[in-house]
Order: C-alpha cells, then structure tokens, then sequence
C-alpha cells in the first residue's frame, strides 16, 4: 500500500531522527527544534536513541541516569530515564587545571554532581530484574564526578523525557573525579555535594538527593540495559543522578563541584569546536 506523502512526511522516523541529532552533535551545529515528530513514548525515545548510537564513532563506556518529574512518571510510566556515556566524551579531573566543556551554541548545556560506579564485573545478559543490593554486588568502585549535560536543541529538557532519551539522555561527558573510600563498609561516609557557576552556589546535595539513592539508580540500569540487549561489562560506569540538580553554563562560565574533603572538580565551558573530539 502506497502511503500518502504528506502522511509520510511527518511519520515518525527514528533513523532520521538520530541522524539529525548526531549530524548536528558531530558538526557541533545547533537545531533550532525536535528534527521530526515527537517521540509518542519512552519506549520510541528509546528506538532514536538505539539508532543514533549506532551512527556514533564511539564505543560506549557508560551510562547516565537521570529522574523523570513526578508528574510524568504515570504518563510515561517510568521513573528514571537513562542515556550512553561514549569513549571520547569521558575526561579525568586534573585538580591543577580546570575540565574544558564544549558547548553547542545555542543547544543545551550544564554541569551536575554525581556519584558514579565502576562496574567490577561483567553482569549477566539474561537477568532482567535487580534489586539494589544485587547491583551493588557488581560494583569495584564508587567515585565521585561531573556529568556535562548537553544537547544540540537547547529545548531538550523543556519538550521532556521522551525526547531527553531520543538525544542521548541529554549527555555531553563524564568528568571523573576521586574514589570514595570505605563507601561500601560506611556509606554514611559518603560526602555531601556543592555546585558552584561563576562562584555561586547554585545547588548541593547527597546520595539521599537522589530517589532510591545511587544503588536504586543502578538496579534500574543494569535491568533496563539487559533488556536492551546491552548488558554491563567491567569497567564501564553508571552515573546515578543528578545529586546536585541541574546547573545550565554557558561558554566562558566556570564551574566547581565539591565533594567534602575530596579534590575539588573545576570546569570551563568553551565553545564547542575548540576542541577535538
């Protein structure tokens, strides 16, 4: 049956989607809205999501995990929304020189805390369902850290978690701050967050910030990512939340995320092109 070309024109089309959306993020190139109808659900956010990382020239490293609004959930029928974290796009903090940040003109940009695990095992393929305390079995490490928030469409957030997931879950890069010590013998050791733009405190937190803690954030991702034919592989990391809240920066601002007594993280966002990918 020949399908009417109006009718196809706006048919929801995730290869064309993602293409959009990668082409934009490789070109460093903003887009000035949605390429395409919007997503009818998490589960088709996901499809363009899926395509896109096949067009990305990365491996993917890890994954961040990022709440729904409460007042989504029902609608969406989800609580967390998840995205990769890609080879390039991962940086170890220098306490001696500040974190360069590539922003998209005229996209999105921002900088969280987070704490983050190092997965020291492989997880199964065929378990779909975790609890908590089983992910955590599969931990080698806590550390603390810096997810870039970032998007080619500066709307992102405000259009919600069903386009958030068709963009990489609004990912840009992992800043990688010091392990935790003792995190998992004395959890309550884990130290409180503090974020700073341009030398304000714009946010802070803890692992309490975040619904289910880190190790509710974990579960969700290993079983969603089983279910997605991409279970985890040692080494790989999970970004757990946004402790902190959700910070915008702008080329040219700083930022500095506290964690206690640990190193602090410092960032700098520069205008996307400026560096190498």
């Amino acid at each position: 049956m020949t399908v009417p070309a109006a009718k196809a024109a706006t048919a929801f089309d995730p290869a064309h989607i993602a293409r959009q959306f990668v082409e934009a993020r490789l070109a460093a190139r903003a887009l000035p809205g949605f390429p395409g109808p919007l997503p009818a659900d998490m589960a088709a956010g996901y499809l363009v999501q899926e395509a896109a990382i096949g067009l990305w020239p990365e491996p993917v490293v890890g994954w961040k995990v990022g709440r729904i609004p409460l007042e989504l959930q029902a609608e969406l029928k989800a609580e967390r929304v998840m995205g990769p974290v890609f080879a390039g796009h991962v940086w170890q903090a220098d306490p001696a020189n500040p974190t360069s940040l590539p922003v998209i003109a005229g996209g999105f940009a921002a900088v969280e805390a987070e704490y983050i695990y190092r997965l020291g095992r492989d997880t199964p393929a065929d378990k779909l369902d975790w609890t908590p305390e089983e992910a955590l079995d599969y931990v080698g490490e806590l550390l603390v850290g810096v997810e870039f928030a970032g998007s080619p469409l500066a709307t992102i957030n405000v259009l919600g978690p069903r386009v958030v997931a068709s963009d990489f879950g609004n990912n840009a890069g992992l800043i990688l701050g010091r392990a935790v010590p003792q995190w998992r013998e004395r959890p309550e050791l884990i130290p409180p967050c503090h974020a700073y733009v341009d030398g304000k405190l714009v946010g802070e937190g803890s692992p309490d910030s975040i619904p289910g803690r880190p190790p509710g954030s974990l579960a969700f991702l290993l079983a969603a990512c089983a279910a997605r034919g991409r279970p985890l592989r040692a080494g790989q990391l999970v970004t757990t939340g946004a402790a902190s809240g959700i910070h915008d920066i702008e080329a040219g601002q700083t930022a500095r995320i506290t964690f206690g007594d640990l190193e602090a993280i410092d960032c700098i966002a520069i205008p996307a092109g400026a560096r190498e990918e």
